[in-house]
């Protein structure tokens, strides 16, 4: 009883300021959305543009050149010369980022409330008129190819988890790295960046989220200030899910200048907007999520056969992975430990999850949910991250509510339809001459 007590409380602690959250939506003429979240607590407000521009919008050819785009958006544009982006951010008491992912890509800045107008204006020119010319181009793909090498290239598990994309999907193009083959990244065209970017940077392929202290009202005319006549484009061609079902295991063999050796599974799962999606994360928690979860306990912990463990379901807007990764203990058979893995998912498939393991993850999973809406950062970050997969902020606000409708049984019927050996890839990392 005092277990379940503890879980009402987590649950009515996150959905209570969830629902005091008072979201004002507004649209440009041009179709860019606009979600205002006014919060006076601290005199800063962070402004959040996500653009549905991201690996899955790519085709051989031109991968990467939304994460190129990431970097290219702070070199300059009309109004505004190279580095003068972040200095006046930096000046005025605020900074940038942006990231790139299957998606999306997005960009935020945090700054004093008083320097709204200014990152409007900054955010407008770059939108309306970037800099894109022969130099732009060559200096960034320059660092994103850099980045590639350090980061992919000579990092082993990160190549691993690229081979598992790219064996695992057949169609869809999940299956391009967010950070672009290097034959890409060499030859994408100056002209293949302007299409792309007045393609995808349109105003009405962009949801903007403003959070904190600021007053709605002013900041609406604001908006319609600096964003109102920057012309709508024609929309990009919805990308189609034609991923085929997989019939059959794949095994791709990876050799690497590596310590230890590792293998990396992925099976076909389902969407970020599938009801099963909440189940399989839960289910990933139970799997790998501290000392006493199943992958752990057994495979780190009591027979002591693997050094490391995780795993996690993907949230794409269209159906992603659910991954499992071990790293094998110096002189341990891979063999023999993906047959233990094998076994403990059998285990769940077969005769579920206890009672004590669900009720444990709820809680972690609730104590992560409060989260989410703390900061002017988190709460913009969650509302543009929610709107974009889902295609309605909403979203964001029922997390607590599914994840604790999710049962035994609705567990054990996804894994038994997910985790089937026909759905799965399997990407091993040896060390190199073995």
């Amino acid at each position: 009883m005092k277990k379940l007590i503890f879980f009402l409380i987590l649950f009515s602690a996150f959905i209570l300021p969830a629902q005091n959250i008072n979201v004002t939506e507004h649209s440009l003429k041009n179709g860019m959305k606009i979600l205002f979240v006014e919060d006076h607590t601290v005199p800063s407000i962070c402004y959040f543009v996500y653009f549905k521009a991201g690996g899955k919008n790519e085709r051989p050819g031109i991968t990467g050149i939304s994460h190129l785009f990431e970097h290219m958006m702070f070199n300059g544009s009309a109004k505004y010369k190279p580095t003068e982006f972040d200095r006046l951010l930096e000046e005025n008491g605020g900074y940038s980022n942006g990231s790139t992912w299957n998606d999306f890509t997005n960009y935020w800045e945090e700054f004093n409330s008083d320097k709204l107008e200014l990152v409007l204006d900054l955010e407008s020119d770059r939108m309306k008129s970037l800099k894109l010319d022969k130099d732009n181009l060559e200096q960034e793909r320059y660092i994103v190819m850099e980045e590639r090498r350090l980061r992919v290239d000579n990092y082993p598990e990160n190549k691993q988890e690229e081979e598992l994309y790219a064996h695992a999907f057949a169609a869809h193009p999940y299956q391009f790295p967010v950070v672009g083959w290097m034959g890409d990244l060499e030859n994408i065209k100056l002209d293949d960046a302007k299409n792309y970017f007045k393609t995808y940077y349109a105003p009405n392929n962009a949801v903007v989220i403003l959070t904190g202290d600021f007053d709605t009202k002013k900041a609406i005319k604001l908006f319609e200030k600096y964003f109102g006549k920057i012309p709508a484009q024609k929309p990009p061609v919805k990308v189609n899910n034609a991923e085929p079902q997989q019939n059959g295991e794949k095994r791709i063999e990876l050799k690497r200048d590596v310590q230890l050796s590792s293998f990396l599974i992925g099976y076909k799962s389902v969407s970020i907007s599938d009801p099963e999606h909440y189940a399989l994360d839960l289910l990933s928690e139970i799997l790998s999520g501290g000392q006493s979860s199943r992958l752990v306990k057994t495979l780190v912990n009591d027979k002591q056969l693997a050094v490391e463990v995780w795993t996690s379901q993907d949230e794409f807007e269209h159906p992603g992975l659910f991954k499992i990764y071990v790293q094998a203990r110096q002189g341990e058979e891979l063999k023999e430990i993906e047959e233990n893995v094998y076994d403990i998912l059998n285990d769940i498939i077969e005769d579920g999850v206890t009672d004590n393991e669900l009720e444990k993850v709820k809680n972690k999973k609730i104590r992560e949910l409060i989260s989410y809406f703390k900061t002017n950062q988190s709460t913009g970050f969650r509302l543009g991250y929610f709107h974009t997969l889902t295609g309605d902020y909403k979203n964001a606000f029922q997390l607590a509510e599914i994840y604790g409708a999710v049962t035994k049984e609705q567990i054990k019927e996804a894994a038994k339809k997910i985790l089937a050996k026909d759905q799965r890839t399997v990407v091993t990392l040896l060390q190199s001459g073995k």
